[in-house]
């Protein structure tokens, strides 16, 4: 069982009347929850907004990302064979540098995992508004935010079984994409196949496809999930790693190969709604049909991405309170009949609320922001552990790579806007005061988790 070593905070982690969490997720389920939770379709979230950014080179920018997400995902994967549990970030940063830098890297995961629902019901809201202009935005929003905490308090399991469907409406749509643009670009004579790479002259340089890769990160945040899960995994040591690799390499090809069939098809950045931008090119390559086909699909991936983001919210939020550092009464309950931390599902349901008010772009870098700043934590952690408290001297994999991978996500993270740079510090800068608040000015240590894989 793990245990508070706090002597200020004793007590098992689970009051007697509380359930615990189920090991019931195989390498298939997990897999399929950090692919869901990326949302294959999710290139078509910020593809109005990266590709003006970008100057028409969106490809190029996810080639940048996933490069810079490979290498940090081998280091969530090494982490998550160390520590087995859930925390993701918060608890590999703790066990390497200690409690109150864990404390500080998991609160700027809250950052886009409290945000990430709340982007998934926002572009909800924007495509059913364009599908249906009679019907407000908002009140799309909130219906998907009810369906969406109902099926997490349900049960994880029920969350898995969502995705399956979920994967496949969205891999259908993908292979009818396909054929139609490539019949669309076949009827229209000559095309210039290295436009997307090249770019449409709006923004030359490497600063605006840096820019655009920064904002990108969001939609990798699939293999840091997964690693959220490894208390409700089977054989988490083998599997968690192993889905964190998969989900991140297979989602990116898929992002570069749809982003550049996108750009070929639609060789334009003056879209007609740049929140919606991806609109104008499924109308382009298949009319009518794959605009409404898009949407459903689109929105269906970005229900299922709000399932699963939700979830691995509630369980940082959980990791935090059964540590004392968030109350405990409130997030560290676990549900006696359905196994969930039912109380931190209902507060990330009423954060979400915010999507009625805020824009697609600002809310966009943010949530990259906060994962940035824990993708950078998460591969210091990987030296840290391995290299220097451990002694284990293999350079390459406990040096090197995650030194590359710490390097890719700084400079990206100093990519990002003035703004988002301003709202990130500020919120890391709560974050800290809140710390401060709960150890008494560190005259009280910071409570930590004894991690003992059950």
């Amino acid at each position: 069982m793990t245990v508070p070593t706090n002597a200020s905070a004793p007590g098992p982690l689970f009051l007697e009347q509380e359930g615990h969490l189920r090991r019931a997720l195989g390498l298939p389920s997990l897999v399929l929850f950090g692919m869901v939770y990326i949302v294959p379709l999710t290139v078509f979230t910020t593809y109005g907004i990266v590709t003006q950014m970008s100057g028409g080179r969106l490809p190029v920018a996810y080639v940048v990302t996933l490069v810079a997400m490979f290498f940090t995902a081998l280091s969530y994967a090494r982490m998550a064979v160390a520590f087995p549990v859930a925390g993701s970030a918060y608890t590999y940063s703790q066990k390497a540098f200690g409690a109150p830098i864990g404390f500080l890297a998991g609160w700027s995961l809250l950052l886009d995992y409290l945000f990430l629902p709340m982007l998934n019901y926002l572009v909800i809201g924007i495509y059913l508004e364009a599908a249906f202009p009679s019907v407000p935005a908002w009140v799309f929003i909130v219906a998907s935010i009810a369906i969406v905490t109902v099926l997490n308090i349900v049960g994880i399991v029920s969350v898995a079984r969502a995705n399956f469907l979920i994967i496949a409406v969205q891999t259908i749509f993908i292979v009818t994409f396909l054929a139609m643009a490539v019949a669309k670009l076949s009827g229209t004579g000559k095309v210039s196949l290295l436009a997307p790479l090249q770019g449409d002259g709006s923004a030359a340089g490497a600063a605006p496809i840096l820019a655009g890769a920064a904002v990108l990160c969001l939609s990798f945040l699939g293999f840091d999930a997964v690693s959220t899960l490894s208390e409700e995994a089977k054989d988490p040591t083998r599997n968690v790693p192993r889905a964190i690799i998969i989900a991140t390499v297979v989602s990116g090809i898929v992002f570069v190969i749809l982003s550049y069939l996108s750009q070929l098809v639609f060789p334009s950045n003056a879209f007609s709604d740049v929140d919606s931008g991806s609109l104008d090119v499924m109308r382009t390559a298949g009319g009518q049909f794959l605009e409404t086909f898009f949407t459903a699909a689109y929105v269906a991936g970005a229900l299922g991405s709000a399932l699963t983001s939700q979830a691995s919210v509630a369980r940082i939020l959980y990791a935090m309170g059964r540590d004392r550092i968030l109350p405990r009464p409130l997030f560290a309950h676990i549900s006696a009949r359905f196994s969930t931390p039912v109380y931190a599902i209902l507060v990330v349901s009423l954060v979400s609320l915010l999507a009625v008010v805020i824009d697609l772009a600002t809310l966009a870098s943010i949530v990259s922001f906060g994962a940035l700043v824990a993708f950078s934590a998460v591969n210091l952690s990987v030296i840290k552990h391995f290299f220097i408290d451990l002694g284990e001297r293999s350079v390459l994999s406990n040096l090197v790579l995650p030194l590359i991978g710490f390097v890719l996500t700084v400079w990206l993270w100093t990519s990002l806007s003035g703004l988002t740079l301003k709202v990130g510090l500020a919120w890391l800068a709560a974050g800290f005061v809140w710390l401060l608040a709960v150890t008494r000015g560190f005259r009280r240590p910071t409570p930590v988790m004894d991690i003992e894989p059950d």
